[in-house]
Parts: C-alpha cells; structure tokens; sequence
C-alpha cells in the first residue's frame, strides 16, 4: 500500500497538470482544420517535431466529442492498411476475405471518429501506396469507414523526419495541406493552462444552394479561362509531394469555397485552404478570380451612380473604375460619361487618389464634341489635375 502512494500522488499532480481549458481566439489554421474536417475532406498537417500537431488533433477530438484514434503509419505494414488475408471454408467459391485490423474495426462499431495518421512522412513508399484507398475511398480491408469518420494526417519535412519519404505524388494530391506553425501567443497561454476552442464552421442553410453556385462558377470559371491549370504535376520531387493542381484536387478547392461561403469563413482561412489544395500559384488566382466575381457590375453603378459602393481594397476599386470606363468605351453616351465622372469623385472621396488618374484620363478622351463637361471635374482637379486634361480635349 505504501508503494502505491507516491504514484497516486503523482497522478494527482499529473492530472491538474493536465486539467486545461479552452477559449474563443482567432486562429486561421485552426479555423482552417476545422473547416477542411466539416467537409469531410483528408487533412494533412506539416510541421517540424514538437510544433504541436498531435496536441491539436487531440484537442480537436475533444472539442467535437469525437474518439481519436492514433496510427503511427510508419510502424504498420501495407496488409495492417490493405487487410490480411484469411482463408475461409471454400476459398474458391467464397474467395479470400481481407481482414481489417482492431483499430478500423472499432471505427466501424463505433460510427464515428477522428482518424490520425502520424509520421505520414516517415512510412516507406510501400505502406504509402496501401494508404492510397484508406484515404480516397476510406476502405480498410474490407470495411468502409462510416461517413462519421474523418482523417487527418501529420508528416514532419523530410529534412527533420526519422528516415523520412518523400511522399507519393498519388497520395499527396488526396489531402488538404496545412502548414502548421506555433504561435507564441498561443504557445504560452495555452501552457498556463487556456488553448484556442475548436468549433466547426456554422453553415447558413439558406446560403446552401447559393455557395455549391457561386463555387461551382467560381472553379469552372478559372479552369474555362486557364486550361493549363486543369492538371499540372510538378517536375520537382519534393513539390510532387504537396498541394498541387489536378482534376480531383480542383474537386476539393471547389467543396472548400462552397463550406467558406456557407459559413462566411473570413478571407485568410479560405486563402489558406484553396492553396493547400492546389498549390500557391494555382490558389492564388482562384482568389483573385473569386474577388472579381465579388465585384459591383459597371451597369449596375453607371445606373445609379448615387448609391454606389466601391470596394475596400486598392486593387479590386482599380479593377471597378476600370470596368467603369470601359463599359462607357462600349456604348458612349453622355448621361453614362456624366455617370462614370461621378463614380470618380467617390472614388477620389473615399480612397487613393492615384486610383483615379488613369480612369479619369482614359473617360476625358472619350467625350464627344457635344457633351458639355460636367461639373465633377473641378472636384478632380486639385488632386489630379484632371480639369486640365479635359480641358485639352475640350479645345481640341
């Protein structure tokens, strides 16, 4: 009994050491794990050693109500993926069954989970290709994974890994990848006891129809326009092994922004995804194909030119005024240059004034030898000495 004593104690202490609690935080790749989990899409964390990956997982689980199950993927052969063959009473009439292993069996009873592949990295090309139909097809031997179940993976760079694999081109295109770095903020509040909370995104049930649209048009729209885009295996052996673009990873871009729409997923966390899908140059001009689909449409403003609203961002108010003037270009009337002047003056009223200059040049040298010159031009004219410019194409 008095052996015993010192361990109870011991567990006591290890206990309260263990007795943490969690808080609302921004955290873009949280949030971005857990958006990625939401729409049952295979999630792979990288990250060197001790970063904190597996301590995220677990709370994760915890968060969710969800049983981890942990498998280190490089200690386990390719038939522990693929099941192991068990010879029945009549092989050639009944076949040969392939069975699961303990683990994916207690998936199965249990219905629902978070399965973790750690040290992804470090299993041998062999055990990788096993794990192929685990994560596409979610198939252990001859059980399929409920759709309760979902997976996340942790590799570590080969360059930190024990005896580390580059991963298979086949298997990396099948995961989300997020690079997973600490925060020190993070770091030491979530020592004195209070990490992040992981909440699932609230989805919108009314935006449903509207987000599976807006991200459908949104991909097909890029790949109509780049069809070099469609599928690109890299030529580098280490790149082969992260995000990059194909048709089954444009399938994972797509269901990411129709979740992010849904659930109104800040701008940061949605750039985070779609290029852990298909690669940063990829993901970036999907971005900035999504940003121009968010753009006012040039009609819509030149017809009430009053109640305009022009975005935020330098770049996407550069694109707007632009589309302004040239859809003036297009059909050339008075009343629509009246309007677009006025556009300028908000735009000079609420941003950059170097915004305007190229524009407002470009509407002057539209104008017709019978449009009177609108008064919004003395409004330009201190910034940009816009009146001078019009006043050149009046006298000419």
């Amino acid at each position: 009994m008095t052996s015993a004593r010192p361990l109870a104690t011991a567990a006591d202490l290890l206990a309260l050491l263990g007795d943490t609690t969690t808080e609302p935080r921004t955290d873009t790749q949280l949030e971005a794990l857990t958006l990625a989990v939401s729409a049952d899409l295979p999630v792979l964390l990288w990250g060197e050693p001790g970063i904190g990956k597996t301590a995220a997982l677990t709370q994760l689980a915890d968060a969710l109500e969800l049983p981890l199950t942990t498998v280190i993927a490089s200690v386990h052969e390719p038939s522990d993926f693929a099941g192991l063959p068990v010879v029945g009473d009549d092989p050639a009439t009944q076949g040969v069954a392939m069975a699961p292993p303990d683990w994916a069996v207690r998936l199965v009873e249990a219905g629902h989970g978070l399965l973790f592949l750690d040290e992804l990295s470090t299993a041998p090309p062999a055990v990788q290709a096993a794990l192929l139909r685990v994560v596409l097809e979610r198939r252990i031997g001859a059980l399929k994974l409920p759709p309760g179940v979902r997976i996340v993976a942790a590799a570590n760079p080969r360059s930190s890994a024990a005896d580390g694999w580059e991963l298979s081109p086949p298997l990396a295109n099948r995961f989300v990848h997020l690079q997973w770095k600490h925060d020190h903020d993070v770091v030491v509040r979530g020592l004195g006891g209070t990490w992040p909370k992981a909440e699932l995104p609230r989805l919108d049930p009314e935006r449903l129809p509207d987000s599976v649209a807006f991200a459908r048009r949104a991909v097909c729209g890029l790949l109509a326009a780049r069809p070099g885009l469609v599928h690109q295996l890299p030529k580098n052996e280490v790149r082969r092994g992260g995000a990059w673009p194909s048709p089954r990873s444009w399938d994972v871009a797509l269901r990411l922004i129709a979740f992010a729409t849904a659930a109104g997923t800040e701008r940061e966390v949605l750039s985070v995804l779609v290029r852990g899908a298909v690669g940063d140059g990829p993901g970036l001009e999907l971005l900035a194909s999504l940003d121009r689909m968010d753009l006012p449409d040039p009609e819509v403003l030149l017809a009430n030119p009053a109640d305009a609203v022009l975005p935020e961002r330098g770049d996407l108010r550069q694109v707007v005024l632009d589309g302004v003037v040239e859809a003036v270009r297009k059909r050339p009337e008075e009343a629509r240059w009246n309007a677009a002047w006025s556009l300028l003056v908000l735009a000079l009223q609420t941003g950059a004034p170097d915004l305007v200059v190229v524009p407002a040049a470009t509407l002057a040298a539209l104008r017709r030898d019978d449009w009177q010159v609108p008064e919004q031009i003395e409004q330009l004219a201190g910034a940009i000495s816009v009146g001078q410019r019009a006043g050149r194409v009046v006298a000419a």
